[in-house]
């Protein structure tokens, strides 16, 4: 009888320690997703026709954090202006220079159709501050803390978000917190964050869907004081209210597939919303593939936003 209970003491003692050490495991990889290697800002924007920029440190909403980036004005660069500053936000792992596209190439274009641009670095990227990246949770305090810095810089100028992926999810966020934001582009969001995750971790992490999942799904955010169901564009999308949204979305995308922006576009409720699919881009790969169409697009996009009324 003994010898049957210290076998079954060894057993248990096995699935524990099992148990602990798939939790341990799970709660490192979760890690490793919430630290993406920095890339560094290794590019200029005189490389791409922009003279005159300024370097600029400013605080995320959460004040403890530091973000840095480029303030790029259309009157300094030799351009009219015309009266509206539009931030970047970069995606997952990437920095201001969102190099496939690359961003600063958009900003030059831009930058010559008048308009004022800041380019940053979000929390645990580029130049910036922070120790670890959430996919939109904590960044939207930094996008805010953007739009302070910016409506601070050039009071009572309009202000637009132009997001690519993670940013693109982010500028959403913000803007449903911030009505001092009249537009959005919203380049390869998903959905929700949740849902993405649920979907999509085993690709993210290598592992099997089970038991992982949902280790990684639950550990992680008791670590963090954090709930991945906050970050829902869906939602956001429907507190923008009469604002309008431009969504940007490659029919090839296998990372966010452009099912997530058709289910967006659902939500939205200003007239002139409206949803660019391009034939076989990739994840934010629609710039890239077609720059002079996307450049063109956004600007309609904008010069039709700049009709509507300014909030009271």
């Amino acid at each position: 009888m003994n010898g049957w209970w210290s076998a079954l003491a060894v057993i248990v003692a096995i699935v524990i320690v099992g148990f602990l050490g798939v939790c341990g495991f799970s709660l490192y990889v979760g890690w490793k997703l919430l630290h993406p290697p920095r890339k560094k800002v290794g590019m200029k924007p005189e490389e791409f026709g922009i003279a005159r920029y300024e370097e600029v440190t400013f605080p995320s909403r959460e004040t403890r954090v530091t973000l840095s980036g480029w303030y790029l004005s259309a009157a300094a660069n030799g351009c009219r202006e015309n009266g509206m500053t539009l931030i970047f936000a970069h995606g997952y792992g990437q920095n201001r220079l969102e190099p496939h596209l690359p961003a600063l190439s958009l900003a030059a274009r831009l930058l010559r159709e008048g308009y004022d641009v800041l380019m940053f670095d979000f929390r645990n990227a580029g130049m910036s501050g922070g120790r670890f990246t959430t996919v939109g949770y904590l960044e939207q305090r930094d996008l805010l803390g953007a739009i302070d810095y910016a409506a601070s810089r050039r009071p009572g100028q309009r202000i637009g978000l132009i997001g690519f992926s993670m940013g693109a999810v982010t500028s959403l966020l913000a803007a449903a917190q911030d009505e001092r934001v009249q537009a959005v582009v919203a380049d390869s969001p998903f959905y929700s964050l949740d849902e993405y995750l649920q979907e999509n971790l085993p690709v993210w992490t290598g592992l099997p869907r089970f038991p992982f999942n949902a280790l990684i799904m639950t550990l992680v955010p008791l670590v963090l004081r954090a709930d991945p169901r906050e970050v829902s564009p869906c939602r956001a999308v429907e507190q923008i209210g009469q604002r309008p949204i431009l969504l940007i979305h490659g029919t090839g995308d296998q990372t966010v597939p452009c099912e997530n922006s058709q289910r967006l576009v659902q939500h939205a409720l200003h007239p002139d919303t409206a949803l660019w699919l391009v034939p076989g881009a990739g994840h934010v790969r629609s710039y890239a593939q077609r720059p002079e169409e996307y450049a063109e697009r956004v600007l309609a996009f904008l010069r039709q936003t700049a009709k509507n009324p300014l909030p009271l």
